[in-house]
Parts: structure tokens; sequence; C-alpha cells
């Protein structure tokens, strides 16, 4: 099992567009992906009205938890896509 953190970096957050790619991501591995923001419960990486309702902003550092045969491969994709800001114009 992976916990560890990540930190929301683009500019408007986990907005609808920013969580529909994250949602298309991590619902192409097989692993249980949980985020949640600091003091708030786990929710479903791959339920994309779950992760909406974090309301995570620009500067939230989220905890992230994989589980699951392809958890490290699903870790450094979705660094990956939150380092690229989301392919998002800043």
């Amino acid at each position: 099992m992976i916990d560890t953190t990540i930190t929301v970096i683009n500019k408007l957050g986990l907005h609808a567009r920013a969580t529909a790619k994250l949602i298309t991501l991590t619902s192409s591995f097989k692993s249980v992906i949980r985020l949640s923001k600091p003091g708030g419960r786990l929710v479903d990486a791959k339920n994309m009205m779950q992760v909406m309702l974090l309301g995570a902003g620009r500067g939230i550092t989220l905890t992230l938890q994989i589980e699951g045969d392809d958890e490290q491969a699903a870790l450094t994709a979705i660094q990956d896509l939150f380092a690229r800001r989301f392919d998002e114009a800043e």
C-alpha cells in the first residue's frame, strides 16, 4: 500500500475538467485509489462527484492512498498528471 501526499498546483484546483482527467486516469488502474483533504474523509478517486466534493483548490495538499497490483504505476501516472498541471495553461 502506498500512502503519500500530493499538492494541487494548477491554477484552478480540482475543477470539473481537471477532475475529469483525474477520474479517466485513475479508472484505468485496477488498484483502489483514495484521496482526502486535511481533516477530511477518504474519497474514491475514481468517483467524479466524490472528488469534486473535496473542493481542493490550488495549494491544498491531499493524502493519496493506493492499494493494488499496479499501485506504483498508478502513483507515477497521478504524480505526472499533477506535475503537468492537468495540461492546463497557467
